[in-house]
This record gives C-alpha cells, sequence and structure tokens, in this order.
C-alpha cells in the first residue's frame, strides 16, 4: 500500500499551519494508493466534517479539534479516525483494516485515535471527551 505524498504534505500543513479543518482520504483500490478524498477549509465545523464521510465506504480522516479547558485555556487535539460504517463491503472494511497502521505511521503528529462504525461513535460529545 502505498500513500500519495500529497497526504503528507496535506497532513503537515493542517498540522504546522492549520490551512485545514479536517482531511479525508481514501484508497484507490486499483492502485492501492492512498489519495485525499476531500480537504475542509479552516472555517469549517464538526458538521461539515461529519457529513464528508461517505455512508456506505470506508475512509480515513484527521481532524482539527479545538477546544476550551475547564482552566480557559484553548488547545488542539489532532483525531485521526479509522471510518469503517457498517454498511460497507467486507473486503472494503478489510483493506482499510489491514492497512490503517501503516497508514497511520506516516502521519506524525496524530494525538487521539478513533474507530467508528455509525455517526453516533464520532459525535461531538464523544470527540470532547476524549480530547481533554
Amino acid at each position: 500500500m502505498a500513500v500519495n505524498d500529497e497526504c503528507k504534505l496535506k497532513f503537515m500543513e493542517l498540522k504546522a499551519k492549520r490551512n485545514y479543518r479536517f482531511i479525508v482520504f481514501k484508497i484507490e483500490e486499483k492502485t492501492q494508493n492512498v489519495m485525499i478524498d476531500k480537504l475542509g477549509e479552516p472555517e469549517s465545523n464538526f458538521d461539515d466534517f461529519t457529513s464528508s464521510l461517505p455512508a456506505n465506504e470506508c475512509r480515513y480522516a484527521v481532524f482539527d479539534f479545538d477546544f476550551v479547558t475547564d482552566e480557559n485555556c484553548h488547545k488542539s487535539r489532532i483525531f485521526f479516525i479509522a471510518w469503517s460504517p457498517d454498511t460497507s463491503r467486507v473486503r472494503n472494511k478489510m483493506l482499510y483494516a489491514s492497512t490503517k497502521d501503516r497508514f497511520k505511521r506516516e502521519l506524525d503528529g496524530i494525538q487521539v485515535e478513533l474507530q467508528a462504525t455509525d455517526p453516533s461513535e464520532i459525535s461531538i460529545d464523544i470527540i470532547k471527551g476524549r480530547a481533554i
């Protein structure tokens, strides 16, 4: 499984320059390459992110979550989300599951990892709970 250089470049821009709020990645099955599916602009919100995940196909995603702590400190966490809906094909789920760790290692700076099979598993409340 090869990772397109653009994936790493855009992730570094998200991490260092905050040029994006989120990035959704997909595996191109024919070429066995991980490619960028969607980029979320910095002003995008969590609903924009969740609506960009397809209902019947797996994806990898990173989301830059900003929050304020109880001490009134502004912080951010970069989430890696393995999106694997129950309605996706078995072959698709197996492909994403078997390549997840290798792909995640390519993205240096992931702080929190989530696995989700339906939208309730990546609600904003779960993201907030895991960020602290």
